[in-house]
């Protein structure tokens, strides 16, 4: 970190719905200091050219799963806490150099913390790569999306995942993800199409079951994310006052009427039904999942069509982890062809998704906020697609990522 100049060519801002410039922008430290058609020029400064690019605001995916991996989920879980928490790391410095500075993630199955040593290790400088939040484990009722012993024969009592089937066993484990360092409570109160054993179209807790799950997260000052799929699983999870509503497959609009009421926000991960009617087509979806999946998908696509005509508060994330972190930064394109504008797709990740996270610091570029910062050839409200070209990425003022030298001087 030092003092650096970017010279710009157009900037998003995280929150106008047009671009603007050619703009300096003065970061000092691991802050923005100045922003306008000119800058001081401090002589200790690095000036970095991207006057031929557009800059935003870093991204932020807000939900991924960094020690989950879908392609062999029964076998990985078993591996180390350590071993989850290496390739966790590895993982996510990769999927900055795509523009993520702020990662959410979004539980782990593993009987210890690795997400949360890892959010230490990070935020402490002991090793490189993203911001962190995590909700460390998924807590889920038996028999439902969370609830991985499915994989296993019953003779194994495997502790890989969070199950509660009473009152006091519901508030020991929010109490547990408190005590040990959760920045979130992850739950889920539909079945999933990954996990063995449920069925996304059925609620898994009882509405006394939710809301006392939300009530004691409340009380410890958490916010709750839930996993849902059903119009109804959607519906209970926003009446027991959940601050996020993760993939709603299936939301209907009453509870999308109910969510913009509530000020409910949506995690769609859109690009992932796309992974999936790939992989359905190509003969390459889990077993688990055809029936379920075969079943849904045009009522999801629907359901995704229905999110975007809406005017509830959409947050950007893609369930990555669940399909390659490589294709993560294509959840930009899947928003815009169900039918956000790209200036919407682009506040999802940025100003939207800080807000989801109460970040007040980041997804904004204005002086005083974090110096996390993403350009890109192109213009992303013309084409989307220039956000799959993120070739600068700065976090908290350190440069992770430059354009080629020949590249730099393109315009």
């Amino acid at each position: 970190m030092g003092t650096c100049v970017l010279l710009c060519g157009r900037m998003f801002d995280g929150l106008a719905d047009r671009l603007t410039g050619p703009v300096e922008i003065l970061v000092e430290d691991d802050r923005i200091a100045e922003i306008g058609p000119t800058v001081r020029r401090p002589p200790d400064a690095q000036t970095i050219d991207l006057s031929g690019r557009t800059v935003s605001p870093g991204f932020i995916d807000s939900h991924v799963h960094l020690t989950m991996n879908a392609a062999d989920l029964a076998q990985q879980t078993l591996t180390s806490s350590a071993a989850k928490a290496l390739k966790g790391l590895n993982i996510a410095r990769d999927y900055m150099r795509y523009g993520f500075t702020t990662l959410r993630d979004m539980g782990c199955v593993d009987p210890d913390f690795p997400t949360v040593d890892l959010r230490n290790a990070l935020a402490a400088g002991l090793v490189e790569g993203p911001r962190l939040i995590v909700a460390a484990h998924i807590i889920s009722s038996s028999g439902g999306h969370g609830d991985l012993r499915g994989f296993y024969g019953p003779r194994w009592d495997i502790p890989v995942s969070a199950i509660a089937d009473d009152a006091g066993a519901i508030k020991a484990l929010v109490r547990r993800e408190h005590t040990f360092g959760s920045d979130w409570i992850k739950t889920t109160n539909t079945g999933g199409y990954f996990s063995p054993g449920d069925d996304p179209a059925r609620v898994t807790w009882f509405d006394d079951e939710m809301n006392l799950l939300a009530a004691t997260a409340r009380q410890l000052g958490m916010p709750v994310a839930v996993h849902t799929g059903a119009a109804d699983g959607c519906r209970q999870a926003i009446r027991a006052g959940a601050r996020s509503l993760e993939h709603a497959y299936l939301i209907d609009a009453e509870a999308l009427a109910l969510a913009k009421e509530a000020g409910t926000y949506l995690v769609p991960t859109m690009q992932m039904t796309q992974e999936d009617l790939h992989a359905l087509h190509e003969h390459t979806l889990p077993c688990q999942a055809i029936w379920k999946f075969s079943r849904d998908s045009g009522s999801i696509v629907d359901s995704q069509r229905l999110i975007a005509q809406s005017e509830v508060k959409i947050a950007y994330g893609t369930d990555c982890g669940m399909f390659p972190f490589s294709h993560g930064i294509l959840e930009f394109q899947a928003m815009v062809a169900a039918g956000l504008t790209p200036v919407r797709a682009l506040r999802a990740a940025t100003s939207v998704a800080a807000e989801l996270l109460g970040q007040d610091d980041i997804g904004v570029l204005a002086v005083g906020k974090h110096a996390d910062i993403v350009a890109m050839p192109g213009d992303p409200l013309a084409d989307i697609g220039a956000t799959a070209r993120v070739d600068f990425v700065m976090k908290s003022g350190r440069v992770y990522r430059r354009p080629e030298p020949a590249a730099a001087t393109s315009r």
